[in-house]
C-alpha cells in the first residue's frame, strides 16, 4: 500500500473523517504528495495552500491507496505522467529535493476507509509562489500584484513598472494621439491606446473615430481602453465595435465588457451570447456569469445546450464557481 498526504482546510476535517475526501475541480479528483521521510518535503505545499483565499488553518488527511492504483505525477503546471501509485512514490523519491513543486493527481474521490488519518500540522513548512522564489525579485506589473493585496503599495514604490501607471496627463496622451495618427503608425496608436485604458475617463468623442480604423488590432485594443470608463458614450461605442465583422474585435469586447456593470453593458454581453463565432459566445458566458440579470441568466440557459463543446464547458464550470 502507498501512503500519501493530502493538505486541505482544517473546516473540512469532520466532514472527511466522516465520508472521505471528495473529488474536485475541473479534473475531478484529489492532489496528493508521498508521505516521506523528510516532513517539510512532504508537506511542502503548506505555505502556498494557506496563503489563497478561503477558510484558515491547514489538516493533512493521510490516505493510503493500493500500489496498483492509477494516478498522475508530474511538477505543477507542466504535463503529468500516469503511472501506478507505488511507482509516483519512487519517483518522487528518488527526486529528493528536485521534487519541490511535484504532485499526484488521483482522478477520482478517496473513500471513508481510505482515510487513516486526519491530523494537525505545523504551518511553518513550505514554498510561497513557487519553488525557490525566496531571493528571487517579485514582478510588480499590474497582472502580479493586487491592488490591496499585503504590501503591494510598498512593493509598487519600490519597483514601479515601466508599462503599469499611473497614465500620463490626458494633454500629453492627446498628443501622442495626434502625432500617431499623423504618421499612420499603429504601434504608437495601440501603446497610446493602453495607456488611455488605465484612465477612469477618456475623451470618447476623440477616440470614437478609431472604431472605423483599418487595423482590427487597433480596433480592439480600443474596446479594452473604454470598457472601464465612466464616460457617457462609452457603451454606444462599445456596441458599435460588437458589430464589428472582424471576430478577433468582437471577443475582445466580450472579454472586456464582463466587467462592466452598466445596464447597457448586460445587454451588449446577452447579444455577444449570440455571437456566430463559438469564441465570442464562450468569451461572454463570464460576463452573464457576473451581471445576473434575467437577461443574462435566459441567454446562459442557452449556451448551457450550446453546439460548441468548449462553450457548455465554460457555463459548467462558471456557474458552479
Amino acid at each position: 500500500m502507498a501512503t500519501f498526504v493530502h493538505l486541505t482546510p482544517a473546516a473540512r476535517a469532520a466532514a472527511i473523517r466522516r465520508s472521505g475526501i471528495k473529488a474536485r475541480g475541473e479534473r475531478g479528483g484529489v492532489h496528493l504528495f508521498p508521505a516521506l521521510p523528510s516532513y517539510a518535503l512532504t508537506h511542502q505545499w503548506l505555505r502556498e495552500l494557506a496563503r489563497r483565499p478561503g477558510p484558515r488553518g491547514i489538516v493533512a488527511a493521510q490516505v493510503r491507496l493500493p500500489d496498483g492504483e492509477p494516478v498522475a505525477v508530474g511538477r505543477y503546471g507542466r504535463s503529468q505522467e500516469e503511472v501506478t501509485a507505488a511507482e509516483a512514490v519512487r519517483k518522487i523519491r528518488e527526486l529528493g529535493d528536485g521534487a519541490l513543486g511535484w504532485e499526484v493527481f488521483l482522478p477520482r474521490a478517496v473513500a471513508r476507509g481510505e482515510v487513516r488519518q486526519v491530523r494537525a500540522v505545523r504551518q511553518v513548512a513550505g514554498w510561497r509562489h513557487f519553488p525557490g522564489a525566496h531571493g528571487v525579485a517579485p514582478c510588480a506589473c499590474a497582472g502580479c500584484v493586487q491592488p490591496g493585496a499585503y504590501g503591494s503599495r510598498r512593493l509598487r514604490e519600490r519597483r514601479p513598472h515601466p508599462m503599469d501607471g499611473p497614465a500620463p496627463a490626458a494633454r500629453v496622451l492627446l498628443a501622442r494621439l495626434d502625432r500617431a495618427e499623423a504618421r499612420a503608425d499603429t504601434a504608437a496608436l495601440r501603446d497610446t491606446l493602453r495607456w488611455y485604458g488605465l484612465r477612469r475617463r477618456g475623451p470618447v468623442p476623440r477616440l470614437a473615430p478609431l472604431a472605423a480604423h483599418p487595423d482590427a488590432g487597433i480596433r480592439q485594443e480600443l474596446a479594452r481602453a473604454v470598457a472601464r470608463w465612466s464616460t457617457p458614450g462609452a457603451d454606444p461605442l462599445l456596441a458599435a465595435l460588437a458589430e464589428d465583422p472582424e471576430t478577433a474585435v468582437r471577443l475582445g469586447v466580450a472579454e472586456a465588457v464582463a466587467h462592466r456593470r452598466t445596464e447597457a453593458a448586460a445587454g451588449l454581453l446577452a447579444a455577444l451570447g449570440r455571437d456566430p463565432s463559438p469564441a465570442v459566445r464562450e468569451a461572454a458566458v463570464e460576463g452573464l456569469v457576473a451581471c445576473g440579470t434575467p437577461a443574462a441568466t435566459t441567454v446562459l440557459a442557452l449556451l448551457a445546450d450550446d453546439p460548441d463543446a468548449s462553450v457548455r464547458t465554460a457555463v459548467a464550470l462558471l456557474t458552479e464557481e
